[in-house]
């Protein structure tokens, strides 16, 4: 097993990154922001990360107290991973990066955003004032992901949960969600192609697309 560095620093931030400073780790974080993982589904969301890295990046997440593993109870009984409250103390710090990240220059090789990676782009983009006070609750699906997607004058709320009778469903991927999101692509085009599809209200869905602003990565 590769010995886990140290920054040999006195600065709270050298202390930060020797709890997550090591490769995959704050990747592992975004990954469990939006709900608890099987080790099976960090593995779909982190591809590019081999299973012994990913297991020692776990357990060290897990000495760190930032994340926890638990057990769900039957009918499930499949073992879990997830953020302890210290964990979740991490979202803005790793929502900050993305912001800033999505301002860096350079080709991304065409390489398919995972599906937390999407959310977290749809809480970069969220742009609060264009609510206008109005609440609007929607599911999202993403393959075999769900999510509910809460947008208020608050901020932008996403949490893997059923909903019972949403308003609408949004069924798609992840590339026609982003380019929907960002503007680069229209929902009637993607609704013509079939590359999204609208279960419910479509004036919902319509509203909701307008709550999304590349302007908010200034």
């Amino acid at each position: 097993m590769a010995t886990r560095r140290r920054y040999d620093d006195a600065c709270t931030v050298a202390r930060a990154l020797d709890l997550v400073g090591e490769r995959w780790a704050l990747l592992v974080v975004r990954e469990l922001l939006f709900g608890p993982k099987r080790f099976t589904d960090l593995r779909t969301g982190l591809p590019g990360a081999s299973p012994n890295v990913l297991s020692q990046r776990l357990r060290e997440l897990d000495e760190a107290g930032v994340l926890r593993r638990r057990r769900l109870p039957p009918p499930a009984a499949a073992w879990v991973y997830e953020l302890t409250p210290y964990g979740h103390q991490l979202e803005p710090v790793v929502f900050a990066l993305g912001k800033w990240g999505a301002q860096a220059s350079g080709p991304l090789d065409g390489r398919p955003l995972s599906v937390d990676s999407m959310m977290l782009a749809m809480r970069t983009l969220y742009d609060p004032a264009r609510t206008r006070g109005v609440v609007t609750d929607v599911v999202v699906e993403l393959g075999e992901d769900g999510f509910r997607a809460t947008a208020t004058p608050d901020g932008l709320r996403l949490v893997r949960e059923p909903v019972d009778r949403p308003d609408v469903v949004i069924r798609t991927d992840t590339t026609t969600l982003s380019g929907v999101v960002s503007g680069g692509r229209t929902l009637t085009e993607a609704l013509d192609s079939g590359d999204l599809v609208l279960v419910g209200d479509d004036a919902v869905a319509t509203r909701f697309f307008t709550l999304f602003s590349r302007e908010r990565l200034a």
